[in-house]
């Protein structure tokens, strides 16, 4: 098993650190390196999943490479940015994404077409998602009469909050989000088409994007075990809360310890470190078809 990195460094230069990626600006270029670092209950845990970086990027690039969609991906090479003098090259491989830079969306794109998480927790209060009005006697995990556009806005750290489609239209106007709308839509049913053909279901995912020259571009992860619920067909059941390839081990985990969720989180021991590592290399594998070497 790969060593982990937790945090990434690059001499002379100070990255805007996310919950996973640290980014570094070189201009018009930024590069975005994704660490092996891993959340859950809005809390980094002090230790993360050797190489859980790298499958995310490689997650994505397959995605970005296989949609019809313009993104912001330049290179996966970090060695086309001019790096200072000294920089651990190594450590960057396979993590690194050289991206352009955009003006980022303020919005969180979200498409539901299941009924899990929060949706679920909504619907059993009010049988609705996010405030779209939903058909009486759908229980948890059950497909979606259709998929739905959910947007959140952005936070920096702690959960995004949920809006409704008008909220949307008031912060960055009606054209605009009529658009985000439409085309989540589109690549959540392109791929959820795709992961059906591999014995997977997307329940929801999420899509950032920004805007250049006045085009819409698909920016950050896209359809990653992060940023998404990928659930195995064959041991999807509606009715209870289904196995997923995500991090839903470490949740397990930490649900059954005494940590309180308001206080720093405990160290994962080696068994689950493993099996989640383990998970999303799975993913990998069987969305790409690729065997996952590093």
């Amino acid at each position: 098993m790969s060593s982990e990195l937790i945090t990434s460094s690059i001499p002379g230069l100070t990255p805007r650190r996310g919950k996973v990626r640290d980014i570094y600006d070189f201009g018009d270029r930024l590069l975005f390196v994704a660490s092996d670092r891993i959340s859950a209950f809005d809390w980094v845990l002090p230790n993360g999943i050797p190489d859980k970086g790298r499958v995310l990027t490689q997650v994505s690039r397959f995605w970005f490479d296989r949609l019809d969609v313009r993104n912001h991906v330049l290179s996966l090479d970090p060695n086309d940015l001019d790096l200072p003098a000294g920089t651990d090259v190594e450590v960057l491989r396979g993590r690194s994404m050289v991206v352009r830079k955009t003006e980022v969306v303020p919005i969180e794109c979200v498409v539901r077409g299941y009924l899990a998480g929060s949706g679920w927790k909504e619907y059993q209060q009010s049988r609705t998602v996010c405030g779209i009005e939903l058909p009486d006697g759908l229980i948890q995990a059950d497909r979606l009469p259709e998929p739905i556009f959910t947007p959140a806005t952005k936070a920096e750290s702690g959960h995004d909050e949920n809006i409704s489609f008008d909220e949307t239209c008031s912060q960055i106007g009606s054209e605009l989000a009529c658009r985000l709308r439409d085309l989540s839509l589109s690549i959540y049913s392109s791929a959820a088409d795709y992961a059906r053909e591999r014995g997977i279901i997307l329940a929801d995912t999420k899509f950032e994007f920004g805007q250049l020259d006045g085009e819409i571009i698909l920016i950050d992860e896209v359809l990653t075990p992060d940023s998404s619920r990928y659930w195995p067909a064959d041991r999807y059941e509606p009715g209870r809360s289904p196995f997923s390839y995500d991090k839903q081990f470490v949740r397990d985990w930490l649900e059954s310890t005494d940590w309180d969720k308001n206080s720093p989180p405990p160290q994962m021991p080696d068994k689950i470190v493993r099996k989640t590592r383990e998970k999303y290399i799975e993913a990998y594998e069987v969305l790409t078809g690729q065997t996952f070497e590093w």
